[in-house]
């Protein structure tokens, strides 16, 4: 059971879009078709489903065009243009290194879907937000905002696979496969805000889910950085599943971690809650005595079998339920439904 609210006026909107405004002519149009009734009707839902900042939850390019992309020309295109587009990924494509070190612009209101079961960034990675500005600490009126990245598989970026940046929010980043990055799996980090990362597999990395930039960043992330982490698969993804400064809250739930050196860390007065997590052979479950100052964490409901040391906990943290509702798995169902329905080709 995957726990999507579902609507079916989009649904329709989008199933008609598909039929009346796709710009680009491929022979996947029969994938197109299959995809739209199952993908496009599910919504964002944990902090991407948040009413804020001007933006009613993440809807990313929908009531744009719906494009097709199976070269890598045709995907930067398609991710840099202003307005709101749909943009379906086909088969495999190889993101150029250039100046850019393979980080890759996305702009606002858009949604990048990959079409079938074999969808794939390879080479590079996607990047969202502006330019770096320490010296900018509160949302400029420019933030990239309203992005969805779903069923695609990324692996071989010479740099971050996904990075989130500079007040960046609404972004919702469900059923991907991710490894093989060179740094970062998926960074959020220097005032981004209102993101979900569900139903995506790690595996094959290392520093996987970085949320804050560093321990002297308090100026751009305190009071953001609300992101929430569930049902994800942490498949021998070695560390930073995530590894967390100054956000609160931080939601992570129903997660499947196997094989892992850590799951959580919680560090620079950040505040997660921990909650119906299964850990399988992790060294250290989630920590709070990490490097800098301590975090907070509350954990509940959470199983632990093979770990080497206990969920380290500290304080309070204001509750998810402040901002949206959600429904738990029970943690002992985690280890079967989150490998059954979490990576790509699984929508």
């Amino acid at each position: 059971m995957r726990l999507f609210r579902r609507g079916a006026s989009r649904a329709g909107l989008i199933a008609a879009a598909l039929v009346a405004t796709t710009l680009t002519t491929s022979p996947v149009g029969s994938a197109a078709a299959a995809l739209s009734a199952s993908a496009f009707a599910e919504t964002a839902d944990g902090f991407a489903s948040v009413s804020a900042l001007g933006q009613n939850g993440t809807t990313g390019g929908t009531g744009g065009s719906v494009v097709t992309a199976a070269t890598a020309a045709q995907l930067l295109d398609y991710i840099s243009r202003p307005e709101p587009l749909i943009v379906q990924v086909s088969g495999t494509i190889t993101l150029p290194t250039g100046s850019s070190d393979g980080m890759h612009p996305v702009a606002s209101d858009k949604t990048i879907i990959g079409l079938g079961g074999t969808a794939r960034l390879t080479g590079g990675g996607l990047h969202i937000g502006l330019p770096v500005s320490g010296g900018v600490i509160s949302p400029p009126a420019g933030a990239v905002h309203n992005i969805i990245i779903r069923n695609l598989s990324f692996d071989g970026a010479t740099d971050d696979l996904i990075n989130i940046q500079m007040f960046s929010h609404h972004i919702w980043i469900d059923h991907n496969d991710f490894s093989d990055g060179d740094d970062g799996a998926v960074d959020i980090k220097r005032g981004s805000d209102f993101v979900t990362v569900s139903w995506n597999r790690f595996h094959d990395h290392d520093k996987t889910l970085l949320l804050g930039h560093d321990d002297d960043n308090a100026a751009q992330d305190r009071g953001r950085l609300r992101v929430t982490y569930h049902h994800n698969y942490f498949d021998a993804s070695d560390q930073r599943n995530p590894r967390v400064r100054f956000a609160e809250p931080v939601h992570v739930y129903n997660n499947y971690y196997r094989d892992n050196s850590y799951g959580v860390a919680s560090a620079m007065d950040a505040a997660v809650v921990l909650e119906g997590n299964y850990f399988h052979s992790v060294n250290n479950p989630a920590r709070v005595d990490f490097s800098g100052e301590p975090g907070r964490l509350v954990e509940r409901d959470n199983v632990l079998v093979e770990c080497n040391h206990p969920i380290e906990k500290r304080g309070s943290v204001v509750e998810p339920r402040t901002y949206y509702a959600y429904t738990l798995h029970r943690a002992a169902e985690v280890p079967t439904v989150v490998p059954a329905g979490a990576g790509a080709g699984k929508i």
